[in-house]
């Protein structure tokens, strides 16, 4: 039994791999583990980087064929579509975020890991509102993968 159906939470060795190549690029992060019918991440990416087996397998990325648009992340019902891009000196995390108060572009917020625990601090550089909004963080390279979430401090 893989420790996240005992614990609830993925790690990065549950995820598929990237190469520093890709993640330089900016690629789509999907941490769905959930066998279910859903596909909007599937339907709604413009070069179909995001495949199924089948409507309850769980979604695979083409990291070559992936553009990091983001799409996927702001269609996701379950909000588990990230973009994750290394650039030299930090990394930029786009995430699904549907709390309030939503933070403005240049805020520093606490960075919080897939369980919830801080693990740094980040700078908002892009929001993006719509049905589900969307923003762009500036984290640490190292925290690139670990950061899922984020909380605005008062």
């Amino acid at each position: 039994m893989p420790d996240y159906e005992r614990t609830g939470v993925l790690t990065e060795d549950d995820l598929d791999t990237q190469t520093k190549e890709q993640l330089r690029r900016g690629v789509a992060i999907i941490e769905c583990i959930q066998e279910i019918p859903c596909n909007p991440c599937v339907d709604v990416c413009p070069t179909q980087a995001v495949s199924m087996q089948d409507i309850n397998a769980p979604p695979h990325v083409d990291y070559d064929a992936c553009i990091g648009c983001a799409q996927c992340v702001a269609i996701c019902p379950a909000l588990a579509c990230f973009v994750v891009k290394l650039e030299d000196d930090h990394a930029l995390v786009t995430l699904p975020y549907e709390m309030l108060p939503m933070p403005a572009e240049g805020t520093i917020v606490a960075a919080l890991n897939r369980s919830g625990e801080k693990i740094g601090e980040a700078i908002v550089q892009k929001v993006k509102t719509g049905d589900t909004p969307i923003i762009t963080i500036e984290v640490k390279p190292e925290l690139a993968m670990q950061v899922r979430a984020i909380e605005v401090e008062p």
